[in-house]
């Protein structure tokens, strides 16, 4: 009795062992740029706010010498607004990347260089640096909180600071608003073994 139980048990383990080292590893967290774009107008309560992801296609860290650079494709921004359906989804994308609003042919990167990161206190910096946006380029200074692992920060920004005209419809009863919120997480790479 004592050994159909102990085989049982080694059985059990040996299952549970080959599950796990069969289980796919975690996927390492992506660096984006989250965009939160507001609605406002007589009418905006007919409107919807929207959420745009921009995975960051590049990014370069340097914690010691206390810079940054960080990039992505126009192209690749995202329109993910939840409780939208998809062909309006796909209507708001289309107009984001089109000539109207980003005009993701013509200027199809968004980069950020730091000119100066200052560490304030213990995992908290100061970050000013240039934002290349639409073919304008305008400095900007926010705080960033985080390690070298992991690094998350927010700041805001006016459409019409970089040449863009925020979208207006029914004589201006229905518009986006001018300044958007962005919240960004900027992960480290994970090595490869």
């Amino acid at each position: 009795m004592m050994s159909i139980r102990l085989c049982s048990v080694l059985a059990l383990t040996a299952v549970l062992t080959a599950q796990t080292q069969k289980a796919p590893a975690a996927k390492p967290q992506e660096s984006a740029v989250t965009i939160h774009v507001y609605k406002s107008g007589l009418f905006s309560g007919f409107a919807h706010n929207h959420v745009v992801l921009a995975p960051v296609g590049g990014a370069s860290m340097d914690p010691q010498g206390l810079k940054a650079e960080v990039s992505f494709a126009t192209k690749d921004m995202r329109v993910i607004d939840p409780g939208v359906s998809d062909k309006d989804r796909a209507e708001i994308q289309s107009t984001m990347l089109g000539p109207k609003v980003l005009d993701a042919q013509k200027f199809p990167e968004i980069r950020f260089k730091s000119s100066r990161i200052e560490q304030t206190s213990a995992q908290h910096y100061r970050v000013t640096g240039t934002l290349d946006l639409h073919g304008t380029r305008k400095e900007l200074s926010f705080e960033v909180t985080g390690t070298p692992e992991h690094y998350h920060g927010a700041t805001k920004l006016k459409q019409s600071d970089f040449g863009i005209q925020p979208i207006s419809l029914f004589a201006g009863s229905v518009k986006v608003k001018d300044e958007l919120n962005l919240e960004f997480d900027i992960y480290a790479p994970i090595p490869k073994k």
